[in-house]
């Protein structure tokens, strides 16, 4: 199981797990859902205190990824498998991505 923090602008938002299935949650921390000023990261993923689950990576995260020659070199570089999507994410959207979410990897306890 991998986990990775879900930032909105610096603000933890909520968590995203990948089991050892391949499945994928995401959920929102509880004192996120409980402030009414903070927005929902997505329109796929509105706010909520419920687990959102998904047998692949959300369409969310997903677009986040580089493609094409990019993720080719992101792979080769960071040695990341190019079918590890959740691997890919929380490399290429830990620092510089558009938009205001980014994914921090959790190190294994």
């Amino acid at each position: 199981m991998r986990k990775a923090r879900i930032l909105y602008k610096d603000a933890e938002a909520g968590l995203l797990t990948q089991h050892d299935d391949s499945s994928f949650t995401f959920r929102y921390h509880t004192s996120w859902v409980d402030d009414s000023n903070k927005p929902g990261i997505s329109l796929s993923l509105p706010k909520s205190g419920k687990e959102y689950h998904s047998k692949f990576l959300f369409p969310f995260f997903y677009n986040m990824l580089p493609e094409g020659s990019n993720k080719q070199v992101v792979c080769k570089y960071n040695r990341i498998d190019p079918a590890d999507d959740f691997g890919l994410l929380m490399t290429a959207a830990k620092n510089d991505c558009i938009g205001a979410i980014r994914v921090i990897q959790i190190e294994n306890q």
